[in-house]
């Protein structure tokens, strides 16, 4: 069925919407650049009725005597945003909860940095709201990371009022709807930001998986790539990859085995004994792509959880992404600093790489094509596997690559840049995901000593990947 065409309002018609409820009522406080939230909704007329207080704490020093330091001495992060919540919040509910008994509070807040003169800054901030459903109710928090894609300073600030007043109307007119709440968020300013976070927590909330929220602002181009933690939780890579070096694995996960296991556990190992990898400060991460999550042309949101459930139960934060290119992906992490980076692919995975780079790019646009993966910082190291039952064993030396690209792969592998695994478990490479899949879902006994025991338990307690539902044994 085709889905139904969303209506999407301006941003002076949701400002004035919220203007016109007479029990919405809230604070903004603004740090930087975005100073421009408050005033959409006074230019929409009626904000009398809604706004309590606009503030700029825009000198720092100003900003530490309200709201504290940070240790991290940066003002553009997310403890920031949440102690001007806290400070804005607890002042609504001390000062005005008993004089307007029947009103739904709000504390609006940023922290943002737009483009300089100099374009050293690209332009990002962080955003949040604290808000109530109901009066006297428990409050819950909106919060997210966003990057600027507009070129001057002034256009970047008028985006950021409109993202603004599309949080607010998300929270109070959207909350039941939260496909519609994600993709409602860039109404108005599409491709001029990139919101590559998003939480949203509270009681009100409990329902909501945040990691569908990654899902969904991924899904409907908000970003190319976001992150939740192994506690479920929505996390940004400026608060926990700066200046690391970083494993990222892509894979389909569907589900992780033990030679997945294998796979992260000799491929990370190889990682940190590289002499410029800090072995103290390393990580590792597994990748999810949009393209991976396709099965049978249809995206199933229970099936991105499954595998999802798995990797968290195994301790893993979890990067999504619609990154077919890793290109796309390196460019992203190259704005937080990252050290070195590796890639961890199965050989039947550089395989395709090789070949839709070579047949797409048989124009004299190939070594251009790899010298953007393969640049002085990336190492991509290649798991060996058998491409046929009782076929040799393929690894990164022995892969048959066309003959068009010969002399390059030669070059990249005298070079280091691409390297096998070393200390890998052949016993385990008999293992197919595919095979194990198939007898999960038929609830056979076989697929239980091919994945790790965190994840046969979780498959089994949350009946995770259709378990069972092809024996017809089970009542």
């Amino acid at each position: 069925m085709k889905e139904e065409k969303r209506h999407i309002l301006k941003p002076e018609q949701k400002a004035l919407n919220i203007n016109l409820s007479k029990q919405i009522y809230g604070s903004f406080a603004e740090i930087g650049a975005g100073q421009e939230v408050a005033r959409n909704f006074f230019q929409a007329g009626a904000a009398a009725g809604t706004i309590a207080k606009t503030m700029s704490a825009y000198d720092k020093t100003y900003s530490d005597a309200i709201y504290g330091t940070e240790e991290s001495g940066r003002y553009v992060c997310e403890s920031r945003l949440y102690k001007m919540l806290d400070h804005e919040y607890s002042l609504m509910d001390e000062r005005l909860t008993t004089e307007r008994p029947d009103t739904l509070f709000f504390a609006f807040a940023d922290t943002v940095a737009a483009i300089n003169y100099k374009r050293t800054i690209k332009g990002n901030g962080w955003m949040g709201i604290r808000f109530q459903l109901r009066p006297h109710g428990p409050v819950n928090d909106l919060i997210v990371h966003v990057k600027m894609n507009d070129n001057n300073n002034h256009l970047q600030q008028e985006a950021i009022g409109v993202l603004g007043v599309n949080m607010v109307y998300a929270c109070f007119k959207l909350h039941d709807n939260m496909p519609e709440f994600v993709e409602s968020l860039d109404d108005g300013i599409k491709g001029r930001v990139s919101i590559d976070m998003i939480r949203l927590e509270g009681p009100d909330f409990w329902h909501v998986d945040n990691r569908l929220l990654c899902l969904y602002i991924v899904k409907y181009g908000l970003t190319d790539v976001a992150i939740f933690n192994k506690d479920k939780r929505s996390i940004h890579a400026s608060e926990f990859l700066w200046k690391k070096d970083l494993m990222v694995v892509r894979g389909h996960y569907r589900p992780p085995t033990t030679v997945t296991l294998d796979a992260f556990s000799s491929g990370f190992k190889q990682f940190k004994e590289e002499a410029e990898v800090n072995n103290d400060s390393a990580y590792i991460i597994p990748e999810i792509t949009m393209e991976y999550l396709i099965v049978d042309g249809r995206l199933d949101p229970n099936d991105y959880l499954d595998r999802a459930d798995c990797l968290c139960a195994l301790g893993y934060d979890v990067i999504i992404s619609n990154c077919k290119n890793h290109q796309t992906l390196i460019n992203y992490l190259a704005d937080y600093s990252i050290g070195k980076l590796g890639l961890l692919i199965g050989v039947r995975e550089l395989l395709s790489i090789i070949e839709e780079k070579y047949y797409n790019n048989q124009d004299g646009r190939l070594l251009v094509a790899f010298g953007e993966l393969f640049n002085r910082n990336i190492k991509v190291y290649v798991y060996p596997a058998y491409f046929e039952k009782d076929a040799e064993l393929i690894n990164a030396k022995t892969l048959m690559v066309p003959d068009g690209i010969h002399f390059l792969y030669k070059h990249l592998i005298d070079g280091h840049q691409i390297v096998q695994i070393e200390n890998y478990d052949k016993d385990l490479l008999d293992i197919m995901p595919w095979n194990v899949l198939e007898s999960i879902e038929k609830g056979e006994d076989s697929w239980e000593i091919a994945v790790p025991k965190e994840v046969s338990q979780i498959i089994k307690e949350k009946n995770l990947f259709n378990y069972a539902s092809k024996n017809t044994n089970i009542a």
